[in-house]
């Protein structure tokens, strides 16, 4: 099964990765992987744009804050995504948030991540 697709870019992979499959295990780990994708995207974005890899702290920090700095982290990867040449969609991942949709933002931050890695295939 080929789920991930490493795409060279800065200093890190952005990694397209199949987000049917990803809204799969949501449902399986009842959310548990949506921590890791979390982390994961983080990473990536930030290897990306020549940043340090900081998605544990990111999740550490939404747990410690009592998902306080989960809603600020929406909004922030929406200017990290445009620093990596996507669309800013900072307001768009921090309302889905705020309504209780936070996978739904984080599967819209992955399909940006796979359109640079389309981009960048091309």
């Amino acid at each position: 099964m080929e789920n991930k697709k490493h795409i060279t870019g800065g200093r890190d992979m952005l990694i397209r990765r199949n987000i049917a499959w990803c809204l799969i295990l949501f449902f399986i780990t009842c959310g548990i992987s949506t921590v890791f994708w979390m982390a994961n995207i983080t990473n990536e974005f930030a290897g990306e744009n020549g940043e340090e890899a900081n998605g544990w702290l990111a999740v550490f920090l939404s747990i410690i804050t009592c998902g306080i700095y989960y809603f600020i982290w929406n909004y922030k990867m929406g200017y990290k995504i445009e620093k990596a040449g996507g669309n800013n969609e900072g307001v768009l991942y921090l309302i889905l948030s705020l309504f209780g949709l936070g996978v739904i933002a984080i599967a819209l931050m992955q399909v940006q991540e796979n359109e640079l890695c389309l981009k960048r295939i091309e």
